[in-house]
């Protein structure tokens, strides 16, 4: 037995964790949905595996190319080289003072990255991973150019979104592709894109189904175990089923672009590697960075057996992180594929969405400018809310009632209790113990709280993990209520040194336990009892000063960032009732009918579409419409509605859709039919 357990010792000692985050966008700041989803989860996982002493490295760094970025140095006049300048700076700087604790911080735009990528894609080039084939592809004939995902909008299919992006729909996360969009519009024109043929590399995920499959629902992999799917939360794994049991379709490699990783073969002028190729081997060139700067070897966190690699991401990069990147892997050959997915549902915020685009969020940066003194205060609220299996909500009354509620309340209370009595009765000084308690119940409680919060935390279960380790607070401020030790004092001062000794000891167990969530709380309580992390507390210890670990959070504080997120909103409400100007021959163009609902039916696996029959007087049309969330079936038949009668056909889910109804769409996102004032004849013409 004993063999055994050394064996298993062993392996544990040997093996190496690689942590990575999503890369963020260097084309915006972050908000706090980011920071939910992929960021301080992580942080806390890699806090937690440090303090065991593991071998971990945690890598992230700047997403520097593709369209998002070319798209917003248009927007501001400026080139791409200085919008990843001007965004890696305000994201590394807000990182770094919000306590994210990377190993690195790397940038695809470096000469590194690029000669990564470009030697991935050349070894999967040179064995047959890619297929060359011509296809057809959105092209803007004012602008002369292909038009990669990002730079066309339209309509979502599966939940109407009116300006879902070529490649995602960011209403309701929804993967796309350009040629799914209803409505397909340039964002460099504004005309409508033609289709015109081009030649790229596909990655022909189709072949790689039967072991992906296998991989995603047994977790083995070439004859052996690489993975245990009840690990596994159950939204990513069902996400990727869903994706595997629909068929996956050959995916291009690369775009038509001049900013990005230039595609290293001698026919390839004009083209760069997609963004989902080039930017998670971002997190192998981070590691290489990472290794040459600590005398390391790089493709001992890649390439090794020993290795858990683990990526944590936000819900809409499941499919890029759980299906595209494994194959790329597998495919290059000799990496292994991750250990767990531990993805995030969504954070909404104050009722709506997160929205980067029209300026709805509360961004780290301006947060950290607004309350530098109180990092700590928004990290135990993220964590406390944290999206993981459901998507959660952030607003400032709830931050308010947190931080007031528990923060000041337990945890700063109970240490500020604990000292103040030590300096109080005791000249600061840590009394000895007389044995007169016994404290064996009281610590096996704290001992199982500590368990049970590691035991989450490895198992990612970060909202639990933090509550067990406020328990802790709250078994030390039920302790002191039930022994008194204000009144102790004053007959049994044996028994008083007891109390506040034993109050002390919890109190070192507050601040190791939550080291992990609170850092900079962690170190000011260490601080506090004057000792280092791991000192052990002993009699005659001098403690320093109380101080005041979390201030009350005021109602005027909340009200200010309140009102600022309220004019965003109706900054954005003005914004989204203004469109550029059309001529009167463009809407002479459309024709724009009254008709009336005669059946409707719903869509087999599309939970927001209904396949609708519309009578126009001189005929019926089959219409889809992604109307399902807001209306019965059975109360739409006689409902009438307004038509766009000469939209060109489009197959959604199948099924041909002839016309699109249309809908009136408030701030909120409800949407309601259009109809005439008076009773009017189907068919009648709208003008």
């Amino acid at each position: 037995m004993r063999e055994v357990k050394s064996l298993v010792e062993q392996l544990e000692a040997n093996k190496r964790y690689l942590i990575t985050s999503a890369l963020p966008y260097a084309n915006g700041p972050l908000h706090l949905g980011h920071i939910c989803g992929a960021y301080l989860p992580a942080d806390i996982y890699v806090r937690h595996l440090r303090k065991q002493g593991k071998d971990v490295v945690w890598v992230c760094g700047s997403d520097e190319h593709g369209a998002a970025i070319t798209l917003r140095a248009k927007k501001e006049g400026i080139s791409p080289r200085d919008i990843i300048d001007k965004y890696h700076g305000i994201i590394a700087s807000a990182f770094e003072q919000f306590g994210i604790s990377f190993d690195i911080y790397h940038r695809t735009s470096s000469d590194l990255h690029h000669e990564t990528a470009q030697s991935f894609f050349s070894v999967l080039h040179d064995s047959d991973g890619f297929v060359r084939k011509e296809s057809e592809q959105y092209y803007d004939e004012e602008h002369e150019q292909f038009l990669a995902d990002r730079y066309i909008t339209g309509t979502c299919p599966k939940c109407s979104h009116p300006s879902a992006y070529g490649d995602q729909c960011e209403n309701c996360g929804s993967s796309l592709s350009p040629f799914d969009l209803i409505n397909p519009i340039s964002t460099l024109s504004g005309n409508t894109p033609v289709k015109k043929s081009t030649e790229h590399w596909y990655l022909p995920m189709d072949q790689h189904e039967e072991w992906l499959s296998k991989w995603l629902n047994t977790g083995e992999l070439d004859g052996k175990n690489q993975h245990d799917p009840n690990e596994w939360k159950k939204h990513v794994l069902g996400q990727c089923r869903s994706w595997v049991d629909a068929g996956l379709q050959p995916r291009a490699m690369t775009r038509d672009l001049d900013w990005g990783v230039k595609v290293p073969l001698e026919n390839a002028e004009g083209k760069v590697l997609y963004v989902w190729l080039d930017a998670p081997i971002g997190y192998i060139s981070a590691t290489k960075q990472w290794a040459k700067d600590n005398g390391k070897n790089w493709e001992d966190y890649w390439k090794s057996e020993d290795t858990e690699l683990i990526h944590f991401i936000g819900k809409d990069n499941i499919v890029f992180h759980c299906i595209i990147f494994p194959i790329l892997l597998k495919a290059h050959g000799d990496f292994i594929l991750p250990k767990n997915v531990p993805a995030n549902e969504f954070l909404n915020l104050e009722g709506f969405k997160f929205s980067t685009s029209r300026n709805y969020a509360v961004w780290l940066h301006e947060y950290l400018e607004d309350f530098p003194e109180k990092i700590d205060e928004l990290r135990y609220v993220l964590a406390s809310i944290l999206p993981e299996s459901k998507d959660a909500e952030f607003t400032w009354r709830d931050y308010q009632a947190r931080v007031n509620n528990e923060l000041v309340a337990i945890l700063g209370n109970f240490i500020n209790r604990a000292v103040v009595l030590t300096h109080k009765y005791f000249n600061g000084l840590v009394p000895e113990r007389n044995n007169e308690i016994h404290s064996e119940t009281l610590f096996q409680e704290i001992e199982q709280s500590i368990d049970k919060s590691s035991a989450c935390v490895e198992a990612f279960k970060f909202r639990e993990a933090l509550s067990e380790a406020m328990n802790i607070a709250r078994i030390g401020n039920k302790f002191l209520a039930d022994e008194e030790p204000w009144k102790v004092i004053k007959e049994d001062e044996a028994k008083a040194k007891d109390i506040i000794h034993i109050s002390l000891q919890i109190a070192i167990k507050c601040a190791d336990a939550l080291t992990s969530f609170l850092p900079g709380t962690s170190k000011k309580i260490h601080g506090i009892l004057n000792l280092e992390n791991g000192q052990e507390l002993l009699a005659g210890h001098a403690l320093n000063k109380a101080e005041i670990l979390f201030k009350k959070i005021e109602d005027e504080e909340m009200e200010a960032q309140i009102a600022k997120l309220k004019a965003n909103k109706m900054e954005e409400e003005a914004e989204v009732s203004t469109k550029d100007n059309i001529s009167f021959e463009d809407f002479s163009n459309m024709d724009i009918r009254v008709g009336e609902i005669v059946q409707a039916e719903k869509i087999e696996k599309a939970d927001k579409l209904l396949k609708l029959s519309v009578d126009l007087g001189h005929e019926k049309r089959t219409i889809v419409s992604g109307i399902a969330a807001h209306y019965k079936v059975e109360d739409l038949a006689g409902k009438k509605v307004v038509v766009l009668a000469n939209l060109a056909p489009k197959k959604l889910r199948g099924v041909e859709s002839q016309g699109m109804i249309l809908m009136a769409e408030d701030t909120e996102g409800n949407l309601a039919f259009v109809s005439p004032e008076k009773e009017m004849k189907t068919g009648s013409e709208v003008r």
